[in-house]
């Protein structure tokens, strides 16, 4: 077996008994992941918050990154692309939890004798998270409407579409669940503008557990401060962890970057990263994984429930709102890493 050295964020779950025997493990804070550690590295596994681009792989000889992450917005893609370095990431791994949060940023806004089957919620990105917030909202006896142009164009049959401004008229509830993208035909930086809010007729509350540029921050305080919309439920913020303190007090739900912070969550995104790695391994280095079972020593994981009760969404997330909220103006940039970085993981809805 060649020497290899593997240089992995400690916040991901279950990789050093994972990789027990595969070579040099290097476990660090994400932020200390730097050029001088990547030099004579050949894997890095990491979350969002280590930039991988030229300035910390030029000179390295790394072969594969993994990100136990939904999201590749923190990786160079075409960069890694010229340097032949295989990206994997861990699309949907945290889909249910997402949903959930969701689901418990909306009970927590329903006044007394409320239910869910009064409101009409609005999903704009259909992907694996809003797939299963459809599924499970519907199920709840919400009405749901749906925006996803890229599905529209690909013709995807069996689903009724909505435009953002039918959205915008007719939904209790909008939330967004669409990568973060700067260009292209569908563009989601700044997606809920001004123009989109000013179109608003139920003065919904707006969710993001998505990025946090898809929502203009300026926007969303000003049209919460004209009475536009009721509420407001941020888990991803522009700038963070530098976040907004205005829109932290004026939201209802205030969270540090957790929304899919399940237990759950956490085993699929390191299985799925490790299975990636599994096959790299494989062909790159022609190490036979079954000498290394990578996956042998992670929990395993009930599928998806089909449909959940209000009862099983089981989650205080007010609780969570309250500790980042209590922090001092002057302490939340590390604070809110530090809450993000030792969040006691959750469990996710099941029957």
């Amino acid at each position: 077996m060649p020497h290899l050295k593997i240089v992995a964020d400690r916040n991901i779950p279950f990789i050093d008994s994972a990789l027990a025997g595969v070579g040099q493990l290097v476990m660090l804070p994400g932020s200390e992941i730097d050029s001088e550690v990547m030099r004579d590295a050949d894997i890095l596994l990491t979350r969002t918050r280590t930039r991988c681009d030229a300035s910390l792989l030029d000179g390295s000889r790394c072969s594969f990154i993994g990100t136990a992450t939904i999201g590749t917005d923190h990786i160079d893609l075409p960069y890694c692309a010229s340097r032949g370095i295989t990206v994997a990431n861990a699309p949907g791994c945290n889909a249910p939890a997402v949903a959930q949060y969701v689901l418990a940023a909306v009970s927590a806004s329903l006044k007394p004798g409320e239910s869910f089957s009064d409101k009409v919620l609005g999903i704009i990105g259909v992907g694996n998270v809003g797939s299963i917030l459809h599924r499970w909202a519907e199920g709840l006896g919400m009405r749901v409407l749906l925006n996803d142009p890229p599905r529209q164009e690909r013709g995807d049959s069996g689903m009724s579409w909505s435009s953002l401004e039918e959205i915008a008229r007719d939904s209790d509830i909008i939330s967004i669940h669409t990568p973060l993208t700067r260009s292209g035909a569908h563009p989601t930086y700044h997606l809920v503008d001004d123009v989109l809010l000013s179109a608003v007729s139920r003065r919904p509350m707006i969710v993001n557990a998505a990025r946090g540029p898809v929502t203009d921050t300026a926007v969303l305080k000003k049209a919460y401060a004209e009475g536009r919309i009721s509420a407001l439920a941020i888990d991803c913020w522009e700038g963070e962890p530098d976040i907004d303190t205005g829109l932290l007090v004026d939201a209802l739900v205030a969270t540090p970057h957790i929304a899919g912070y399940s237990f759950q969550g956490k085993v699929r995104a390191t299985s799925m990263v490790l299975e990636a790695l599994a096959g790299h391994l494989r062909a790159h280095y022609n190490i036979d994984t079954n000498d290394t079972d990578l996956l042998q020593s992670l929990p395993s994981v009930r599928p998806v429930p089909a449909t959940i009760t209000a009862d099983e969404i089981a989650y205080d997330i007010l609780a969570d709102t309250l500790r980042l909220k209590e922090i001092p103006a002057e302490l939340l940039p590390a604070t809110f890493e530090t809450l993000r970085n030792t969040y006691p993981l959750r469990p996710e809805p099941r029957q």
